[in-house]
């Protein structure tokens, strides 16, 4: 019996993933995704300190 092998076996290194080239789609895509993100930003920086939107309704008291 040796003492050296007990305890858990360290997993071999994987090696870096490479960047991927992106085509044309992918920075479409991207570019897309900016986009509606800023339209997004944008809409919430209009609604901020506005009361709120749905202020009727039913409202229900727990009681019954």
């Amino acid at each position: 019996m040796s003492g050296r092998e007990g305890g858990k076996k360290k997993p071999l290194k994987q090696p870096k993933k490479q960047a991927k080239d992106m085509d044309e789609e992918d920075k479409a895509f991207k570019q897309k995704q900016k986009e509606e993100q800023k339209k997004l930003e944008e809409l919430k920086a209009k609604t901020v300190g506005k009361g709120p939107l749905v202020t009727g309704g039913i409202k229900k008291s727990g009681k019954k």
